[in-house]
């Protein structure tokens, strides 16, 4: 299989020391390309006793050919790899968020008022009036990432320790993006009643919930039942995150292609968690005739799905022409495929009897379903979940600024049309005339687009009553003292 596009993700520095001589570092560099790696940078570390010394990043394509880059760096003669170290694994080192205070503690009244005896005033001012939690402390601007780790990107069950990494990466993007502060909740636990009695009970401290890479079904479950019985809005990302992006993209490719969504049809690989929201989310936008597949096949209403009401759902609510069997037959004809399942999924041959101008959005992470290398001419629109392509569908464009737009209005839950808005939010930041077969999805790093969803996001949620405050800042200071 050809080598795909080089990344950050997998580089790795090596400290090279060689003879400094004429000639020798271009002879590294070519060492180095010719086992197909990219170099991204060369330092010099030393010069001494007629030896150089410098540390050479080098990009790969996955782990490993990183190490077929270092060992044939290594069998030269004349150079020494004295060590190696990988800067995504230097990036993690103890952890990449931390507590900031945002109060100066460095005279006996500062310490009075953050801490004893000042607080006890202001837990009392709390406790006179519940709703001051939102002003008196960090509640309005914090949200709790919570997972059990057992569907951890294309991972699986990992277990709850080995999610913390992704977790706390979901809490640097919620403040980086968002201006949300974000924290891990790894729970040890895989049982539903126990997860939502955790997460009610540790409510009281935050604006909202994201719940992230949870299972299917359990996820559903949880969500449900956290929604009904909290009074913050509860957001499953994997689920919604998804596909407020997924729609926001298709919008645009819809534009580019000039086809409407009522007379699409759309087939969906994947019918978990993500793949479900999706459906729901497309439908609510018009369209109308989606077939979903899992391992088993096409969901038709001809399936027994056991217990499973999540997918006797899907097969009752999509798949109008009621087809079943395989996959790769149902392509045929096909405006939109949606990808949610795994690598490889598809090959030249299955996308070549889509319709002409056909959309694919190849999802899986980080090998897609198929690479945009590998389709053919009457795919028109592509996008993946990898940021080394054009159109990356990354959740990042969504939850940093939708829980913004949340916590700023103290909404009670995100209900469909707030969704729906956040997608069209993202959207509506590529004006029309700049769209084109690449630029569907704005750039992850435009800081106006979590702005303006925070804006419309609010927006949907006074239209639909769920508000509990305007966007303003709220400056009451609860203070005892009064003026009469």
């Amino acid at each position: 299989m050809p080598r795909h596009s080089q990344g950050v993700a997998y580089s790795l520095t090596m400290r090279a020391e060689y003879e400094n001589v004429p000639g020798m570092l271009g002879k590294i560099t070519s060492v180095i390309g010719g086992a197909e790696g990219s170099i991204d940078a060369l330092d010099v570390v030393s010069v001494r006793h007629g030896h150089m010394t410098r540390d050479v990043t080098v990009l790969a394509s996955d782990v490993d050919h990183g190490n077929s880059i270092l060992q044939a760096v290594r069998a030269m003669d004349g150079v020494k790899i004295i060590n190696v170290s990988d800067p995504t694994f230097l990036a993690h080192l103890q952890g990449k968020i931390e507590v900031a205070s945002r109060v100066p503690v460095e005279t006996r009244n500062d310490l009075s008022m953050a801490y004893t005896p000042g607080v006890g005033r202001v837990c009392m001012a709390i406790y006179d009036e519940p709703e001051a939690v939102w002003s008196l402390t960090s509640k309005a601007h914090t949200v709790a990432v919570v997972t059990d780790g057992t569907a951890v990107l294309g991972l699986g069950d990992i277990g709850p320790e080995a999610a913390m990494p992704v977790m706390e990466g979901k809490a640097v993007l919620f403040k980086e993006f968002g201006g949300v502060d974000a924290w891990p909740i790894c729970l040890n636990t895989k049982d539903v009643d126990e997860i939502v009695n955790v997460v009610k009970a540790i409510s009281p401290g935050f604006g909202g919930i994201n719940l992230e890479d949870i299972s299917a079904p359990r996820c559903f479950e949880i969500e449900e039942r956290l929604q009904q019985e909290l009074d913050i809005p509860v957001f499953h990302d994997d689920q919604h995150g998804t596909a407020v992006v997924v729609l926001a993209g298709l919008i645009n490719a819809l534009k580019v292609v000039d086809k409407k969504p009522e007379d699409i049809r759309v087939v969906l690989a994947g019918v978990g968690a993500a793949g479900t929201a999706c459906a729901k989310v497309l439908m609510r936008y018009g369209v109308k005739d989606i077939v979903g597949f899992d391992r088993g096949g096409a969901l038709s209403k001809e399936r027994d799905f056991s217990d499973n009401k999540y997918k006797k759902w899907f097969a009752e609510n999509t798949n109008p022409r009621n087809l079943s069997g395989d996959m790769r037959e149902c392509m045929t004809g096909a405006d939109f495929f949606l990808g949610l399942a795994g690598p490889g999924l598809l090959s030249s041959d299955d996308v070549a009897v889509m319709a002409d101008d056909a959309i694919v959005f190849a999802l899986a992470n980080p090998t897609p379903e198929i690479y945009p290398e590998e389709v053919t001419p009457n795919v028109r629109v592509m996008a993946t979940g990898r940021s080394d392509y054009p159109n990356q569908i990354n959740n990042v464009l969504c939850f940093p600024g939708l829980f913004r737009g949340v916590l700023d209005v103290r909404a009670s839950e995100v209900n469909e049309q707030m969704i729906v808005s956040a997608a069209q939010a993202i959207a509506g930041s590529i004006p029309e005339d700049n769209l084109s077969e690449d630029f569907i999805i704005p750039n992850v790093f435009d800081k106006s687009v979590p702005r303006r969803i925070a804006r419309d996001v609010a927006a949907a949620a006074h239209e639909t009553g769920v508000a509990r405050r305007s966007r303003r800042r709220d400056t009451r200071t609860y203070s005892p003292f009064k003026i009469r």
